[in-house]
């Protein structure tokens, strides 16, 4: 049902001129055999984490494997076509994007492994603004973004959504935001490592759907409230940390 609900509201929006902030070329999928060893050793091991996962949720068939690694490479080429070059040493300013894609990875598995309509959505969701918050992959070296902003390699996620969660913090959790400061931790960086990985591991399934819809429907500001009531969860095991 969530797999229908998004996918159709995904497809209205990114039909009208109005609701489409990035604008993205036609792009045909490439050769459907491709194999894991195409990817990289941490897509590999994404690959292997993803798989395993969807088959414990029962969401995934043997075949999965192929039809992930499929998407992933077919996101980054998709992707490289909206990149700019940028000269730099820097490792997570290369080519391709560092990490592993878990936003991709995610919505394969809420789409049941299907790898056509995987890849049909996130090209449809590229357009949406909201896909600037939630598919972090999408504004690598991004086009889209201030020549500056891509040279410095720092996410807009980290200086938006990570920087209004301190703002809030001040004010709703006074208590928590003095205890990050003890720990010489920072809010953000907890927020960064929780929405790059789009919750995994932090959160149930079904907590995961719930967070990438609400965004999706009710606009990428409800990313930062999604962080602040997590923190709200977590102020007495937070406060007890501090403590001790």
């Amino acid at each position: 049902v969530l797999a229908e609900l998004i996918g159709k509201f995904v497809s209205h929006l990114s039909e009208s001129k109005t609701d489409c902030y990035f604008s993205t070329g036609s792009y045909k999928a490439m050769d459907a055999d491709v194999k894991k060893e195409n990817l990289s050793s941490v897509q590999q091991l994404g690959v292997e984490m993803t798989v395993r996962y969807g088959k414990y949720l029962n969401l995934l068939k043997e075949d999965a494997e192929n039809g992930l690694c499929f998407v992933l490479m077919n996101c980054e080429e998709f992707l490289k076509q909206q990149q700019r070059t940028v000269v730099s040493s820097l490792c997570c300013l290369q080519e391709h994007y560092a990490g592993y894609d878990w936003f991709a990875s995610s919505i394969f598995l809420i789409m049941s492994g299907d790898r056509e309509k995987t890849l049909m959505f996130l090209q449809r969701f590229s357009r949406l603004l909201v896909s600037a918050f939630l598919w972090l992959p999408r504004l690598h070296l991004s086009m889209h973004l201030p020549v500056t902003t891509a040279e410095y390699g720092i996410h807009p996620v980290y200086f938006c959504s990570a920087h209004h969660v301190e703002m809030l913090l001040k004010a709703e959790l006074p208590h928590v935001c003095s205890a990050f400061h003890m720990s010489g931790f920072t809010p953000s960086q907890i927020c960064l490592q929780w929405i790059t990985q789009c919750f995994w591991n932090y959160m149930d399934w079904s907590e995961i759907c719930h967070y990438i819809a609400i965004c999706i429907f009710l606009g990428p500001d409800y990313q930062v409230y999604m962080c602040i009531s997590l923190f709200r969860h977590l102020q007495q095991d937070i406060l007890k940390h501090t403590e001790a």
